[in-house]
């Protein structure tokens, strides 16, 4: 790759891991729901000037949209919100095992056995992460972020199904869609949406200009940049420095605490994460579902 590449490359885990990061104090006392329908209202604003309608698929990316934004964002943050931003990083992990699986069963690709071994060691470490003694009372907290895990795979393989729709058309359809959804999402399960709109600091608001327009704007460009002139094999490993990311950010700016069960948890996870994303000379030249 070269030089502008890798860095545009670790410019995505950085913006995405960040995002954690900047949106948990935010959702000490502001629904997660509308910070996210905040988010997507500012990212689609940004791009839509630039962004012809597929008319072809804009039914099947209302429902994509449903799935990997609407359904994803809203039990992930409402997970983050009780949960610190490193380990919720660590637990969103689950998200490459649940992809691989619903790969197979939805998409009928082959799992290896690396793979197979790749997503035990994966789910083990993020058991460990989420048995820590301070994570007790949180089973609600962690399931919300496996459950929006889950609906992220699920949202991938519908984007996959999509054929070929360009990363900046579904990104922008996606926030699109994305947005009326996740405001009436907010009125039939959160309260004092005004309130606590007209009371809301700059500090809010700056997150959510980070989570609109750097983090789905900026990360994502960064993301199809890199996709489109290198193979998933070569980039994805990049992904790997999200959760490191998150967990520094959360220590540094936040003030979480890093223990021995977080360590050792987000390492196996970690290890597991890595046999799934990176594909051995073996697996490249079987294709995608080796």
């Amino acid at each position: 790759m070269k030089l502008v590449d890798v860095l545009i490359a670790i410019t995505v885990p950085v913006v995405w891991g960040a995002g954690l990061v900047v949106a948990k104090p935010v959702l000490n006392d502001f629904p997660p729901i509308l910070l996210m329908a905040l988010r997507f209202l500012t990212a689609a604003c940004a791009l839509i000037w630039f962004v012809p309608i597929p008319k072809a698929h804009i039914k099947t990316l209302f429902w994509v949209a449903l799935v990997g934004a609407t359904m994803q964002y809203g039990f992930t943050f409402n997970g983050l919100r009780h949960l610190d931003a490193g380990t919720t990083a660590l637990i969103v992990q689950a998200e490459v095992p649940f992809l691989v699986l619903v790969a197979a069963i939805v998409l009928k690709e082959r799992i290896g056995i690396r793979k197979v071994i790749g997503m035990c060691i994966a789910f083990a470490g993020i058991y460990l992460v989420s048995g820590q003694p301070q994570l007790r009372g949180s089973a609600v907290a962690i399931a919300m972020v496996l459950i929006g895990s889950f609906f992220w795979a699920l949202g991938q393989i519908m984007i996959r199904r999509l054929g070929d729709v360009g990363g900046l058309t579904i990104t922008t359809w996606l926030a699109v869609m994305a947005t009326p959804q996740l405001f009436i999402a907010s009125l039939l399960f959160e309260s004092g949406q005004i309130s606590v709109i007209t009371q809301a600091g700059i500090s809010t608001w700056a997150a959510v200009l980070y989570l609109g327009l750097v983090m789905t704007v900026v990360g994502y460009t960064c993301w199809y940049h890199v996709l489109g002139r290198y193979p998933a094999s070569q980039v994805g490993p990049f992904l790997l420095l999200i959760p490191i990311t998150s967990v520094i950010g959360g220590a540094v700016f936040l003030g979480e605490q890093l223990n021995s069960f977080t360590l050792l948890g987000g390492a196996i996870v970690m290890a597991g994460v890595a046999m799934l994303v990176i594909e051995t000379e073996t697996d490249s030249t079987a294709g995608s579902q080796g």
